[in-house]
């Protein structure tokens, strides 16, 4: 067992007291993290400032009011590319939107979207290689998320329920932004005539859930957004939008990642 001095101690406690966090702390001074937390957390009992249990609201279950603009933004990250996760050590689940890299605009919208939608809950980043994953915890996710279940999305079926949909019917570009982000693309195509080349833009959005795809289209459609299915072999994973007009509504709402 490593024994650290008073002193040494002392100074971490300065640090945590006037807001440095327990990772910078750490590697500061040279100390385990799991001991910055332990000091940490033993300094804010003996001054009597540890929290009570901690029972966020939730609208479902309370009514407590939800900021339905973020959650319908958040339900299309989650349909398109998002899951939840209960690992045994944890005391609650999780919900998880992984970012590439590539795109810091998409982290902070999403990242935004989650304290919006869980004020109350902690939101964090976990940088992973090429990619950080976007998370918040808390009890009430499947309260939210009723389309959570064991296995894939694409193998079960998923239907929104009605307040859902009375969501994304009040928010329906915020919902299709959310697709757009975590399951789809802005690209430029391409095509020769007349021995010249011409550049056009198209947006995708690719799902292997007839359920979510059908769920995207629908909006769409709602939108007035044209849009074909182009098969990936046999397989009609993706939603094409290359139309003129309808690329110019989707730039107006949506637009590259960034």
């Amino acid at each position: 067992m490593q024994f650290h001095s008073h002193e040494l101690r002392r100074t971490a406690l300065s640090l945590l007291r006037g807001g440095s966090r327990n990772t910078d702390v750490a590697r500061q001074l040279n100390v385990p993290m799991g001991t910055v937390g332990y000091w940490k957390h033993m300094d804010r009992a003996k001054r009597g400032e540890c929290p009570g249990a901690h029972d966020p609201d939730c609208s479902r279950c309370d009514g407590s009011p939800l900021d339905e603009r973020a959650y319908s933004y958040l339900l299309g990250l989650y349909l398109g590319d998002g899951h939840i996760s209960h690992y045994s050590g944890h005391r609650v689940p999780n919900l998880m939107i992984t970012c590439d890299d590539k795109w810091p605009g998409l982290m902070d919208c999403a990242e935004q979207a989650m304290r919006r939608t869980f004020p109350n809950n902690q939101v964090c980043r976990v940088r992973k290689i090429g990619c950080h994953n976007i998370k918040v915890y808390s009890k009430h996710l499947e309260c939210l998320f009723p389309q959570h279940g064991p296995g894939k999305k694409h193998e079960r079926r998923i239907v929104l329920e009605g307040w859902q949909q009375e969501i994304v019917d009040a928010y329906p570009w915020e919902f299709v932004r959310g697709l757009i982000h975590s399951d789809g693309c802005r690209v430029t195509n391409w095509t020769v005539r007349n021995g010249k080349r011409y550049e056009y833009p198209r947006y995708f959005f690719t799902n292997k859930s007839d359920d979510i795809r059908r769920l995207c289209t629908d909006t769409l459609t709602a939108l007035g957004v044209e849009w074909t299915v182009l098969a990936r072999g046999s397989d009609p994973f993706n939603v094409s939008i290359a139309r003129k007009d309808s690329v110019a509504l989707m730039d107006a709402h949506i637009g590259p990642k960034y």
